[in-house]
């Protein structure tokens, strides 16, 4: 061997060695802790399992494995995603991100209403579950009312059911 590829070789043993002790890294606790300010004890759990859902594994051994399906990685329920959408369609959508389940819409005045609303909604899961959504809305005064947002969610669970039964798929 040539002290070239002698070196090549550390080099490449070097590398090997340093990512296999990267199993458990987690990004947010590079350079001492990852967020700015307090965190709830449910955070980081919630980050888990957001993490989990959109990149499909946790250590980086699982970036070469193979997938069945490339698709089966996004956990987002296509009934909650369309209902929202379906449900909110008076507000102008500003932002969509599928693969993380997130929808973002400017400010715009429901159907008979007066007061206009900002919608961020966010679907967690792949289960057709009231778990998997999450609404927050936003009046140019505040937060909107917690019935408001729970009167939200009610109406896009409920299209959500309604699109699962047109699809005859169980």
């Amino acid at each position: 061997m040539t002290i070239a590829r002698t070196g090549r070789l550390i080099l490449l043993l070097t590398l090997v060695a340093a990512l296999s002790g990267c199993g458990g890294f987690r990004f947010g606790n590079l350079f001492g802790g990852g967020g700015g300010g307090q965190q709830t004890e449910e955070a980081p759990e919630e980050l888990g399992r957001a993490r989990m859902n959109v990149a499909g594994g946790g250590t980086i051994w699982d970036l070469f494995r193979g997938n069945e399906n490339p698709g089966t990685a996004v956990a987002v329920n296509r009934y909650l995603w369309n209902a929202s959408l379906q449900v909110l369609d008076f507000l102008p959508v500003e932002s969509v991100d599928p693969f993380t389940g997130v929808i973002v819409t400017g400010f715009g005045t429901p159907p008979g209403g007066g007061r206009p609303y900002r919608a961020t909604v966010h679907v967690s899961d792949g289960a057709l579950d009231a778990r998997a959504l999450n609404v927050a809305l936003v009046t140019g005064a505040g937060p909107a009312s917690p019935e408001t947002v729970r009167a939200v969610e009610n109406a896009i669970l409920t299209r959500a059911r309604q699109l699962r039964i047109q699809d005859r798929r169980f």
